[in-house]
């Protein structure tokens, strides 16, 4: 159920059914997204997140319903309207074999030239930008191939934000990366947010980091949404174990006072806390 009050949508799934093959993951599920908002998709495997990114991404066919953007039928748009409109970042995307950083990120500009054209100056620069933004620009000239798989993730992101859109659908665009470059990731994509307006839906399995970085959350459990709102209305415990069937602490972040969970295994819940046996305590003296 949603709590939030949302302003005229960017996005809009009205009663989607989706699926694969004939097994549907999503049932008449409703969801709005706000322009210029940061909103995160959350909850545990196989709950239907990314098979929703890929209905409003025009990326898997419905079995009913519609997705608007906009206000106009997403399925009655053409496909270079819908790539000037939405980037998107799959889970797992594949590069051609052979391909360079640089070419790869200049895919991203397809829906903004005409068939034939050869890069202008104003490509060169956003292309320019999205690697540096990506901390990718001294990889511009290496086979995508060679690259780990954290490097190649920084180059996807690179070709979404090269694509120039207003709304970006990103699956998980953390994967592979280290908390450094993970956190790094996230700022850039506040930083966007913040600056250009952009909408940003992503799907990911970090509760903290999308409680630090997104302004709605949408918690799924079996194809349907559990809760959607702020992260201080969603990321409840109630709502933690109802979505994860997991028990938890939830405690305000010490900056910037949004909830961060602490799960509580058999083992880390049955441990008492302030327990002297298990107390080290350090003497001045004793830190040279």
């Amino acid at each position: 159920m949603t709590t939030e009050k949302l302003q005229e949508p960017r996005l809009e799934a009205r009663a989607v059914s989706a699926g694969y093959s004939k097994s549907l993951i999503i049932r008449e599920l409703s969801l709005r997204i706000a322009e210029g908002q940061i909103t995160a998709l959350v909850g545990p495997n196989a709950c239907g997140k990314s098979t929703l990114l890929k209905s409003i991404a025009r990326l898997l066919p419905l079995a009913g319903g519609s997705v608007l953007l906009d206000g106009a039928d997403l399925h009655t748009m053409s496909t270079r309207d819908i790539a000037r409109s939405l980037g998107i970042l799959p889970q797992a995307p594949l590069a051609p074999e052979s391909i360079t950083v640089g070419d790869l990120v200049w895919r991203g500009r397809h829906p903004h030239r005409r068939f034939g054209q050869r890069r202008t100056e104003a490509d060169e620069v956003v292309i320019a930008d999205a690697l540096a933004a990506t901390g990718t620009a001294e990889l511009i000239d290496r086979p995508v191939e060679e690259l780990s798989g954290g490097q190649r993730q920084r180059v996807w992101i690179a070709l979404a934000l090269a694509q120039d859109t207003p709304t970006l659908l990103l699956d998980e665009p953390t994967t592979y990366l280290d908390i450094a470059h993970q956190i790094e990731v996230m700022d850039l994509l506040a930083d966007l947010n913040e600056r250009t307006g952009k909408t940003i839906v992503l799907v990911s399995h970090d509760l903290n980091q999308a409680a630090l970085y997104a302004s709605s959350i949408v918690a799924m459990r079996d194809g349907r949404i559990v809760r959607q709102g702020t992260p201080e209305e969603v990321l409840t415990e109630e709502t933690v174990a109802e979505v994860f069937g997991m028990p938890c602490v939830v405690v305000p972040h010490p900056r910037s006072a949004r909830p961060q969970i602490f799960p509580l295994g058999r083992h880390i819940g049955a441990r008492p806390t302030g327990d002297s046996s298990t107390v080290l305590t350090v003497h001045p003296q004793e830190t040279s």
